[in-house]
């Protein structure tokens, strides 16, 4: 039987409008987990009874006793079309910065909306995040019907208003998404047609999924693979851990990794626990190392083919959207930006021009600031050596966020570099 094509899919939307409760039933929908760990959370109590599906994926403690997603989770279940891999992105806002590595790593988005709170702060933010860091491809739920009576023109109500969101946002065509009505909780249009809402005729969850395409594998691309994080395990060494965004890795090549500038040669590559022989964009991988310490390389690295590697940035010009800032962005300001795996302070040294967020045109040459809402192309220089690349050139290492103050100021991407000499 041929391997199912593989998706990375990111979980996003506001807290508590029910991501966590979602993934936990599609588990249980697809035979992932079995009745007894659901009625082993339930007898836990009233809290058990409310989060006993939002539980299987927050398996660390911490996360259970304050009712919240902090890390990124990564977990697959199958569809009839698919296998993905799910990453759960955290809501809280001060998470953001998970939620920016995991939709980094994914090839299509569930935004999740409650439809008792309709859009709210962090439905825009993640839906925009989304966008920059080029996700394409949506399934939009709108959740905890129940709350609302199973009514249908307040489902039609978000129904716009998320249209009017997501095409001022910038994706084409949202009204081709799939607007799926929902109850994780209670289990309505998630494996099966739900009897509460006989007047939806749209797709169940798990059909809406199966609606997603699979992009084009990058393979012919230099290989790429951007760091997040580097274990020591017992008996094999070092392991660098992250996800192929181009190229392909196989066991015995060599890999150069920046901008530490060190060297090395892969020994085994492992995903999911298995060994495999070669490594293939989408695929997050761990891959061991001989020759180099833990602490040699670290979180924010960029694995390459020595002969062909990454550009280190002295500067770099970016076309960014403005999420949110309490005052104005000017030039002098130094954010941290989020790019790939790494987080490097970064100045903004200057605005170059402000651009029409719907058509991209210049609406103003070196303004003195920028505001939220607006677009900009700007000129930046990293603190510290970072690896970025251009987006007509490299998209999958092109895009980043601007973090600030506990939030997400601004998402781009580069347009152009200047490299290190």
């Amino acid at each position: 039987m041929a391997e199912k094509p593989h998706l990375n899919l990111a979980i996003i939307g506001h807290v508590d409008h029910g991501k966590s409760t979602l993934v936990g039933r599609t588990f249980y929908e697809t035979g992932k987990i079995d009745d007894s760990v659901i009625q082993e959370f339930e007898e836990m109590g009233e809290k058990g009874k409310t989060f006993k599906f939002a539980w299987v994926m927050d398996a660390v403690k911490e996360e259970r006793e304050r009712g919240l997603t902090i890390d990124l989770a990564h977990e697959k279940f199958e569809t009839d079309d698919f296998y993905f891999t799910v990453i759960d992105a955290p809501g809280h806002s001060d998470f953001v910065k998970n939620m920016i590595t995991g939709a980094s790593q994914a090839d299509a988005a569930v935004l999740v909306v409650a439809a008792d709170d309709g859009i709210m702060p962090q439905t825009r933010e993640h839906a925009a995040l989304a966008y920059t860091l080029g996700i394409g491809q949506l399934v939009v739920v709108i959740n905890k019907m129940d709350k609302v009576g199973w009514k249908q023109n307040t489902y039609e109500e978000i129904k716009e208003e998320l249209k009017k969101l997501l095409s001022g946002i910038g994706f084409k065509n949202p009204e081709n998404f799939h607007y799926v009505a929902a109850s994780a909780f209670e289990g309505e249009n998630i494996a099966e047609t739900s009897d509460e809402m006989d007047w939806y005729d749209g797709p169940t969850f798990l059909e809406a999924l199966d609606d997603f395409e699979v992009p084009e594998k990058p393979i012919d691309k230099p290989l790429r693979i951007p760091i997040q994080d580097v274990y020591t395990i017992k008996g094999v060494g070092t392991v660098p851990v992250g996800r192929v965004e181009t190229g392909v890795l196989n066991i015995g090549e060599k890999v150069h990794f920046s901008p530490s500038g060190k060297q090395a040669e892969v020994k085994s590559i492992e995903m999911h626990h298995e060994e495999i022989e070669k490594a293939e964009p989408g695929d997050n991988i761990g891959f061991n190392v001989r020759g180099l310490g833990k602490d040699e390389i670290r979180r924010g690295e960029v694995a390459s083919h020595p002969e062909d590697k990454p550009s280190i940035v002295e500067e770099f010009e970016a076309r960014i959207a403005v999420l949110e800032h309490p005052s104005a962005i000017t030039a002098g300001y130094t954010p941290v930006f989020h790019v790939n795996t790494s987080q490097v302070a970064c100045e903004i040294v200057e605005i170059m021009e402000k651009l029409d967020p719907k058509t991209g045109e210049t609406l103003e040459e070196n303004p003195d600031y920028i505001k939220t809402g607006n677009m900009a192309t700007i000129k930046v220089r990293p603190t510290r050596p970072i690896v970025i690349e251009r987006a007509s050139e490299l998209p999958q290492l092109s895009r980043f966020a601007i973090r600030d103050m506990g939030q997400t100021v601004a998402a781009g991407v580069c347009t152009d570099l200047t490299e290190k000499e």
